[in-house]
C-alpha cells in the first residue's frame, strides 16, 4: 500500500493510513467502470489504536494499491458498517 501525502492532509499518521486500509472492516467502490481513471473504492477500518478511519484507495493499472484520502469516520457512514457490504475484509 502505498500513501500520497494527500492522504495525510487530516492529520492521520502514515502508519496509521496503511494499517486502516490493510485492516479495513468494510470497502464499497465508488468508481465505475464506464469512468474514466482509476477504479476507486471507500474502506472503513481502524488506526493502530482501534479509532475508525474512513480512506479512499485507487487501484492504479499496475496492480498498486494508493491511499489517496484519509480521517476520522464520519458519522454519515456508521450505517455501512451495520448494514452489511459490497466487500468485506476477510
Amino acid at each position: 500500500m502505498e500513501v500520497h501525502k494527500a492522504a495525510l492532509k487530516h492529520g492521520i499518521a502514515h502508519e496509521d493510513v496503511v494499517h486502516a486500509t490493510r485492516g479495513f472492516l468494510i470497502a464499497y467502490p465508488l468508481a465505475h467502470e464506464d469512468e474514466e481513471g482509476p477504479r476507486r473504492e471507500l474502506r472503513l477500518g481502524p488506526d493502530r489504536a482501534g479509532n475508525l478511519l474512513e480512506t479512499i484507495v485507487l487501484y492504479l493499472d499496475d496492480g498498486r494499491e494508493l491511499a489517496i484520502h484519509a480521517m476520522p469516520m464520519r458519522r454519515k457512514y456508521r450505517d455501512l458498517l451495520r448494514g452489511g457490504s459490497r466487500r468485506e475484509h476477510v
